[in-house]
């Protein structure tokens, strides 16, 4: 007697035998798309590049400077009264001795009349006594009388002259007024602001230093400066002065250079980058900065090198490299190591790269690195 075969079992097998062939049609798939990812080549990306140049770099400690004047006062008056004269523009250049406002001095110039007379009357009875002393006709204490009498008068005269002169103010000194604070017609009291008075050339720029740096830093030495104000100009000068003592909060020594100024364009309390250069040049290996990539781990650059395949066709690849940086000018930055002259790293595009990634170099649209870069509006 024959057994009957079960139909869930049968199904179980078609199930068993279906699932087999789905299996190895997606297992030769797979297989095919690893062996065309084998054989796929990325189409090479677009770089621009840069060489690694040897240079020639003064050796200079930047800092950030405050512009001062060499010589700045406020300006206001010794004594009271009333302004009856102003003789400047707000923001105008004044030459030493030039009278900028003049005080009411009528009491006083009536009084230096009086006085005046006082004291012509003081010398005439002087002389008389000197003649009479001579005949006899009076005593020592007469003449000594007359002459403390003409001295006193005469003391009077100056005084008020140095009254009525107080009462002018000028200018102690060229350079430059500010904005007045006075009108005509203010009652100023002692000490009252008139207006600023700055000498603006020649002009300081005082910077702090590390402590450090007093082993190299020498009066005279060679300076630089450069302001975002005026981005195509740069301004030569030196060390003028070196304070004697260092600040015991920041270990840092404070340090005065001095510039021309003939223009005026630089103003007092401005800010300004100032480096001081060494007399010295050292040499370095450059490349622009943006060649460069950082990492916490450390900084590496793609190095461009040609690569044959078995046809012997060249083609150029991107190979990471790691590199040690050093001190940054401008556009560009120093290698320590890492790299020889005369290398080609990729200078734009580093970003999309991986090892050995193909690559085609355009130059064109790569922007010129420059020492001293000036920003445009364009």
């Amino acid at each position: 007697m024959k057994t009957k075969t079960k139909p869930w079992l049968v199904a179980i097998i078609g199930l068993l035998l279906v699932i087999l062939a789905l299996g190895g049609i997606k297992a030769g798939q797979i297989k095919k798309m690893i062996e065309g990812g084998k054989a796929f080549i990325p189409p090479p990306e677009a770089v621009a590049s840069a060489k690694v140049e040897a240079a020639e770099w003064e050796s200079a400690r930047a800092a950030i400077a405050t512009l001062v004047a060499v010589r700045g006062v406020t300006l206001g008056s010794e004594l009271p009264g009333l302004v009856r004269e102003i003789h400047f523009e707000s923001g105008a250049s004044v030459k030493r001795g030039a009278a900028l406002v003049k005080l009411d001095t009528s009491a006083e110039e009536a009084q230096l009349a009086s006085a005046v007379a006082d004291a012509s009357l003081a010398g005439i009875n002087l002389e008389r006594a000197r003649t009479l002393r001579e005949g006899g006709a009076n005593s020592p204490a007469d003449l000594d009388a007359a002459q403390a009498r003409a001295k006193q008068t005469k003391a009077a005269v100056a005084g008020l002259q140095a009254t009525i002169a107080k009462k002018t103010i000028r200018a102690p000194f060229d350079g430059r007024v500010s904005i007045r604070q006075v009108e005509l017609g203010q009652v100023t009291s002692p000490g009252t602001p008139i207006a600023s008075l700055q000498s603006v050339s020649p002009i300081h720029a005082d910077f702090w230093l590390p402590q450090q740096a007093l082993a190299e830093l020498t009066v005279g030495q060679r300076t630089r400066m450069r302001t975002d104000i005026f981005p195509g100009s740069q301004w030569e000068g030196a060390i003028t002065a070196i304070n004697p003592e260092v600040d015991a909060a920041t270990r840092n020594v404070r340090v005065r250079a001095t510039f021309d100024n003939p223009d005026g364009r630089l103003r007092p309390g401005m800010f300004a980058n100032v480096e001081v250069l060494s007399p010295e040049k050292r040499p370095a290996l450059v490349m622009p900065a943006t060649a460069a990539i950082y990492a916490p781990y450390g900084d590496s650059v793609f190095v461009i090198e040609e690569k044959k395949d078995a046809s012997g066709k060249v083609s150029h690849v991107a190979r990471q490299r790691l590199v040690r940086l050093g001190e940054r000018r401008g556009d560009f930055v120093a290698v320590i190591s890492g790299l020889e002259a005369g290398e080609t790293v990729v200078s734009a595009g580093a970003f999309k790269l991986r090892n050995d990634t193909p690559v085609v170099v355009n130059d064109a649209l790569a922007p010129q690195a420059e020492l001293a870069p000036r920003p445009t509006d364009k």
